[in-house]
């Protein structure tokens, strides 16, 4: 099996240099090219073999999110992985959208950036945890409110009265309160709580939902 052929776009020097000297002890992964500029990289990658590209995101000049499309057009078939600092879920959907192939952070070990490496050579993708974690979060369904919300500690109160079998006169003797008092919450309850009934009421309660 040939040699995975990379490509690196990254303008700290000390990241650079670790990222070039992890990759040469590789037997399977052939560096091609180590750059800190995407212009510079347009030139230096074509007519080569060139298989993944480590992209940052804050580079001089052009940035890595406006050189993701350039370097899919120009160079073909070129997988790319970010290699960055940035954890915003702005700049992360940006670069997924351009194109981007994976998307890791800057502190995930060499080892954990060879195995993005290698799966997205075999095709597939790959997030760093904290990353991965932004995306599901992004396209989970909103969480419901809680039914309780808006709910006063009066109006919970009578919640449990009615859960008991009360009856409003009883609800109001507890609490020393008037029978009218106790109706007008429970007309507020209702409304809060989208319901019609007693009944729908200690049901939301014995489900959880308040």
């Amino acid at each position: 099996m040939s040699a995975i052929k990379l490509g690196i776009i990254e303008d700290e020097p000390l990241v650079q240099e670790n990222l070039q000297a992890f990759f040469a002890t590789q037997p399977d992964i052939e560096l091609q090219f180590v750059c800190d500029r995407v212009e510079e990289a347009l030139p230096e990658g074509k007519g080569k073999p060139l298989d993944i590209i480590l992209l940052d995101i804050g580079l001089p000049g052009m940035s890595g999110l406006e050189g993701i499309r350039l370097l899919k057009r120009d160079l073909k078939a070129v997988n790319i992985i970010m290699l960055t600092s940035f954890e915003d879920p702005d700049k992360i959907f940006k670069a997924l959208h351009a194109g981007a192939d994976a998307y890791l952070i800057k502190r995930s070990s060499l080892q954990q950036i060879r195995e993005a490496v290698l799966i997205v050579n075999n095709g597939g993708s790959f997030m760093s945890p904290s990353i991965a974690r932004k995306v599901v979060d992004h396209f989970a369904p909103p969480k419901r409110k809680a039914a309780t919300e808006g709910l006063t500690d009066r109006q919970l109160q009578i919640v449990e009265g009615l859960v008991e079998g009360l009856s409003y006169k009883m609800i109001a003797d507890r609490f020393s309160i008037s029978v009218e008092t106790v109706r007008d919450h429970i007309k507020r309850i209702y409304k809060r709580l989208h319901v019609n009934s007693k009944a729908e009421v200690i049901r939301k309660k014995m489900d959880g939902e308040i």
